[in-house]
C-alpha cells in the first residue's frame, strides 16, 4: 500500500516548490501580474484559464520553477487540487494558502494499483502543511480509502473468502480485537442461507461467516455488515460474460465495513463494534442452489429462492439477524447488491435506504459536507407485496425488475426490527471512468460520510 504518511508532512520551513492555485473568474486578473517569463510560459502552454488548466512555471533559475493550477472547485472538496498529486514531478510542494481538504485528494491522487505491475518508478509528491494536527485522520481516510480499492481490484483468484478472512484478522490483531469464524458446514444450523450459497464453491473457498468484536462492552453497540461475495457467477441464473466481467467486486460491502471499522478502531471511538462479513462465492456445480428451492434463515422465515443472482440480500439476511442478537442501537450495511442502483442513480451516486430518519439526515448531510454523497431512497411499503410468495414467507426477487434496488433494501429490512436504526448503502464500488483522486477501479462509497456521522455521534466532545 503506498506510504500515504511520507507524503503528507508539518510544514517547518523545509524547502518546497510552491504551488498556486487560481478561479477562473481570477485567471485573467492575475496573469497580467505575472512576469513576462510567466506569461511566455503559460501561452506557450495554450493555457485559457479554464478549470483544470495546469502548469509549470519558470523561475528565476532553472531549478526555481512553481506550479499553477486553475480550479474552481470550493476548499471544501477533497479533489480540489486532486490532479496534481499524478502530473507533478517527485518532490516536496508547498500550497499558497490552506491545504483544507484537498489534502486527502492529493494523497489518493497518488494511490496505485501496482500489485501485478513490474515495479515502476520510486518516490511521491510531499505537500507541506500547516495544518499539522489533521494529518493523521486525512492519512487514516486515505488508507481506508487504498484498502477499499485495493480488495475490489484485487481478482477473485487472490480474494476469496479466505483472504476476506485474513484481512480482517489483521485489523483485529493491529487494533486488539476479537475475532470469531464459522466456516463451511457448521453454518447450516446457525447460518443456513450463508451455508446455501456458498456451499458449492471448491473447499478452500467454503462459506464462512467472519465476525469481529472490539471496544468496551459498557460504550454503545454498532454493527456493521457487508456482502463479501468474492465472486459473483449468478450461480444457475448464470450472468452472461458481460455482467461477469466485473463480478471480482462484489466483494466491495466487506471491503467498505472493513475499512470504516478500522478507522472506528483506530480512532478509538468509544463504542462496541460488531463486525459482520458473510464471505461466499457464488459458484455452479453439483450443489449449488436452485431456482424454486426455498431457504431456511436464521430468523426463522422461509424465502423462496426465486433467482440465484440475487443472493447478495440473501447471505445478508442472516449476517443482519445475527447484528440484531447483539441489540446495537444503529446497523449500517454496505452490499454492491443490485445493477437496478445503477440504473437510477448511475456509478457515483450510492442509493441510501434507512428506516430512520434522523440517521439518514445525518448521512446525507455529512457526505455533502465532506465530498461523499448519497442519494435517500424510499423503503416504499406499497412494494412490500412484491415480496410475497406462493409456497414461503417471501421470495428474494420479485418477477418484472420494477423497483429493483427498493424491493432489495425491503428484503434486507425484515431482519431488522424498528427499534433499531439502520442504513443500508447500495454501493457499485467501481469507478469505470477516471476523475481527479480516483482511478478507475475499485473505490469507496459511503465511507468518509458515515465516519464524519460516527464521529459526530460518538467522539468524546
Amino acid at each position: 500500500m503506498t506510504d500515504f504518511a511520507a507524503l503528507l508532512q508539518p510544514d517547518r520551513g523545509q524547502p518546497a516548490r510552491r504551488i498556486e492555485i487560481v478561479a477562473p473568474g481570477d485567471f485573467a486578473g492575475w496573469l497580467v501580474r505575472q512576469p513576462a517569463r510567466t506569461r511566455t510560459a503559460i501561452a506557450a502552454h495554450g493555457l485559457t484559464g479554464k478549470a483544470g488548466n495546469r502548469a509549470i512555471l519558470p523561475g528565476d533559475g532553472a531549478e526555481d520553477w512553481s506550479a499553477l493550477l486553475v480550479c474552481d472547485e470550493p476548499m471544501a472538496s477533497p479533489w480540489r487540487f486532486a490532479s496534481l498529486g499524478g502530473f507533478l514531478p517527485a518532490g516536496t510542494y508547498r500550497l499558497d494558502g490552506d491545504a483544507g481538504a484537498g489534502a486527502l485528494g492529493w494523497l489518493l491522487g497518488q494511490y496505485r494499483f501496482d500489485r501485478y505491475r513490474t515495479p515502476g518508478e520510486s518516490g511521491g509528491r510531499v505537500l507541506l502543511t500547516a495544518d499539522a494536527a489533521r494529518i493523521d485522520e486525512t492519512v487514516r481516510l486515505a488508507q481506508a480509502t487504498a484498502l477499499v480499492r485495493d480488495l475490489v481490484n484485487t481478482p477473485a483468484s487472490d480474494c476469496g473468502p479466505a483472504e476476506l478472512e485474513a484481512c480482517a484478522e489483521a485489523l483485529a490483531k493491529r487494533h486488539g480485537a476479537t475475532l470469531t469464524v464459522i466456516r463451511g458446514d457448521p453454518l447450516q444450523t446457525g447460518f443456513p442461507m450463508i451455508h446455501t450459497v456458498g456451499h458449492a464453491a471448491v473447499r478452500d473457498r467454503h462459506p464462512r461467516l467472519i465476525e469481529l468484536e472490539w471496544g468496551d462492552p459498557a460504550h454503545p453497540r454498532i454493527a456493521l455488515v457487508g456482502k463479501g461475495v468474492s465472486f459473483d457467477t449468478g450461480g444457475l441464473d448464470i450472468k452472461p460474460s458481460a455482467g461477469m466481467r466485473l463480478m471480482k467486486k462484489d466483494m466491495g460491502g466487506a471491503a467498505h465495513v472493513l475499512a470504516l471499522a478500522g478507522l472506528v478502531m483506530a480512532a478509538k471511538l468509544p463504542v462496541r463494534l460488531h463486525l459482520l462479513v458473510p464471505a461466499v462465492e457464488n459458484a455452479i456445480g453439483s450443489a449449488a442452489f436452485r431456482p424454486g428451492d426455498v431457504l431456511r434463515t436464521r430468523a426463522g422465515l422461509t424465502v423462496e429462492n426465486t433467482n440465484t443472482d440475487a443472493e447478495g440480500r440473501l447471505i445478508l439476511g442472516d449476517a443482519l439477524t445475527k447484528a440484531v442478537e447483539g441489540k446495537p442501537e444503529l446497523i449500517l450495511d454496505y452490499a454492491t447488491l443490485t445493477g437496478a442502483a445503477r440504473v437510477a442513480l448511475g456509478p457515483d451516486l450510492p442509493p441510501l435506504f434507512a428506516n430512520d430518519d434522523a440517521l439518514a439526515d445525518a448521512l446525507l448531510a455529512a457526505g455533502t459536507a465532506v465530498g461523499d454523497p448519497l442519494w435517500r431512497m424510499p423503503l416504499w411499503d406499497g412494494y412490500d407485496e412484491l415480496l410475497k410468495s406462493d409456497i414461503a414467507d417471501l421470495q428474494n426477487a420479485p418477477e418484472g425488475g420494477f423497483a429493483g434496488a427498493v424491493t432489495a433494501a425491503l428484503f434486507l429490512r425484515r431482519f431488522v426490527p424498528k427499534e433499531i436504526a439502520w442504513a443500508h448503502l447500495d454501493v457499485f464500488a467501481w469507478r469505470p471512468a477516471a476523475k481527479p483522486g480516483r482511478p478507475k477501479g475499485g473505490d469507496a462509497f459511503g465511507v468518509r460520510a458515515a465516519w464524519a456521522v460516527l464521529k459526530d455521534r460518538y467522539a468524546p466532545r
